[in-house]
């Protein structure tokens, strides 16, 4: 069993940056693949970043390709996401989301486990 906690979220500007954390608990959360998605009001939830257990792989969204930054530290057991450049059109509900194993990042089914959300809003 894995939980998920974000943080980092909140409202800024066009062209401001945000870095989201994502915690995670358990004691094999660190072998995990793991991956961001986004949510905004009547939309589905979408990929926006993956990050295999390792960290050797990555995986973007051609949305945010050149200015988000997925990464992990497997000893804090914690995974982040540094956006830059941030526009309106990325304000949404950000989720974290786990997978001990999938056969692809970028759809939401494959994961197992999901954190509450935090809500980014970048203003114009």
């Amino acid at each position: 069993q894995v939980q998920l906690v974000e943080s980092g979220g909140g409202l800024v500007q066009a062209g401001g940056s945000l870095r989201l954390s994502c915690a995670a608990s358990g004691r094999t959360a660190s072998s995990y693949n793991m991956a961001w998605f986004r949510q905004a009001p009547g939309k589905e939830r979408q990929f926006v970043a993956g990050i295999n257990y390792s960290a050797g792989k990555t995986y973007y969204a051609d949305s945010v390709k050149g200015r988000f930054t997925i990464s992990r530290d497997n000893a804090k057991n914690t995974v982040y996401l540094q956006m830059n450049s941030l526009k309106p059109e990325d304000t949404a509900v950000y989720y974290c989301a786990a997978a001990p194993r999938y056969s692809g990042p970028y759809n939401a089914r494959e994961y197992d486990y999901w954190g509450q959300g935090t809500q980014v809003t970048v203003s114009s």
